[in-house]
């Protein structure tokens, strides 16, 4: 499956397909930490839009999923990485965090990431990937 993952930039009219995925795939959580608030996901979803590096994910030419990253002095977040449902577990996700760590290798700077402690199909992703747990803090927003 690797080998026909294509990742590019988004594009301004990414930001539907985004917001899709997104609810999709991570509407579930948000419901039980915060409750699902349709306009203020939405306002989340284009502040979030603006202001971080989005990637869309693509295999054999279809859209099934995003990440957003961005740099700090510090490390290379990971703001977001979902995978619409019907593409999961098929090591997507993996061959996009190779990608996401390797850019930071080159670098020099750690992946640092946050993960819904009630998640725990994707805590236990990262840790398969060689994730550590550093700390939990509390949830504010989504």
């Amino acid at each position: 499956m690797t080998e026909e993952l294509c990742i590019r930039k988004a594009r301004l009219d990414d930001g539907g397909f985004v917001f899709a995925t997104k609810k999709q795939a991570f509407r579930e959580y948000v419901e039980h930490v915060w409750g699902w608030d349709e306009s203020r996901q939405r306002e989340l979803h284009n502040t979030r839009f603006a202001k971080h590096d989005f990637r869309i994910i693509r295999i054999r030419g279809i859209d099934v999923g995003f990440f957003a990253t961005s740099n700090t002095s510090e490390a290379l977040r990971l703001h977001q990485l979902f995978i619409l449902p019907e593409y999961q577990g098929r090591g997507i996700g993996s061959a996009c965090m190779t990608r996401i760590v390797n850019r930071a290798n080159i670098a020099k700077k750690p992946v640092m990431l946050q993960v819904l402690k009630i998640n725990a199909r994707a805590a236990a992703f990262y840790q398969r990937i060689g994730f550590d747990v550093a700390g939990t803090i509390s949830a504010t927003s989504t």
